[in-house]
């Protein structure tokens, strides 16, 4: 970090404001060698608490930043890794939860731009709005008039967002707890006076665990990415020469893949795998009838799913 980005830091953090032309300089120092280094991004933290009243421009730089240092300040690029995770809950965790929607904005973009991303980081980034709902407090509430035990339409916006977003259990894929996560959102606020979209993002999203295409949808964790692309890049035995070679002259990878090593390669077609995903299985329905009858009865929320899963399996 610069001297002249810990300076206009400093200036920014203890003033608690900052003008346009301190934030143009923070973006032209910050990016002056092409990226955001560690000290750089802890002093965008530092000032993003700091600062009383963040505007629009703001939120973009501080958003763009962060996310430009968790996702390609280490390699493979667009990854976030379990210490890339930890350290980002860390900065924004100062006092046991986020203060401010550019803070929800930057997990939003970073699951939504990942690869893949830390089950802890999904998990964080769920339980800051399970816990706004809950106790009515946090960022989502600034300025509203909603209690406790209602959700907001921003609310479900960030719900949508983390459960579908591609650095989550895949590109439109919702994991048990996305879903559990879900019915405990539903069972707190029945009854209220709660977002439109709210029942539909239930449904759409519970549904999805249940039936959802996970098999198209499978990730490359952040270790796989790192094996397979230090073997592509492995020359010493010819082997990235060789794969390299095949990608380009091959009309069909996969059947030479199999010709080479003595049998054809056979995979599940991409219908195969949508039925298999579209079952549900009997476990996935003991786990429904579980969450289910944890109040003893159906609600409409309840109904509305039922609803949803036997049109789609008629």
């Amino acid at each position: 970090m610069s001297f002249q980005f810990a300076e206009l830091a400093k200036t920014a953090s203890a003033d608690g404001v900052i003008s346009p032309d301190e934030l143009l300089a923070l973006r032209q120092l910050g990016w002056g060698d092409g990226e955001i280094h560690r000290g750089e991004a802890e002093a965008i933290f530092v000032i993003n608490h700091a600062l009383t009243a963040p505007d629009d421009a703001w939120v973009d730089f501080f958003v763009e930043a962060i996310g430009e240092f968790v996702l390609n300040g280490s390699e493979p690029r667009g990854y976030v890794d379990q210490e890339e995770a930890d350290w980002l809950i860390g900065a924004l965790d100062q006092d046991g939860r986020l203060e401010t929607m550019a803070e929800l904005e930057l997990l939003a973009r970073i699951m939504e731009r990942a690869g893949n991303v830390p089950d802890t980081l999904k998990h964080y980034a769920l339980k800051q709005i399970e816990a706004a709902v809950l106790t009515g407090q946090g960022p989502t509430r600034c300025g509203g008039e909603l209690s406790a035990h209602q959700i907001t339409s921003a609310e479900c916006a960030l719900i949508r967002r983390f459960i579908f977003s591609s650095g989550g259990h895949g590109p439109a894929a919702v994991s048990r707890f996305d879903a559990e996560m879900l019915f405990r959102l539903k069972d707190d606020t029945l009854g209220q006076t709660n977002a439109a979209d709210w029942q539909n993002l239930f449904v759409d999203g519970v549904a999805n665990y249940l039936k959802g295409f996970t098999l198209a949808n499978a990730q490359v964790s952040h270790e796989r990415r790192k094996e397979l692309e230090a073997f592509v890049a492995d020359d010493s035995a010819n082997v990235g020469r060789f794969f390299r070679r095949m990608a380009t002259e091959a009309p069909n990878v996969r059947n030479n893949f199999g010709v080479v090593f003595g049998k054809k390669f056979t995979a599940p077609s991409i219908a195969d795998r949508a039925a298999a995903g579209d079952e549900v299985t009997s476990n996935e329905r003991k786990w429904l009838d579980g969450q289910i009858e944890n109040d003893g009865h159906i609600d409409a929320l309840e109904r509305a799913l039922l609803n949803r899963i036997a049109a789609d399996l008629a």
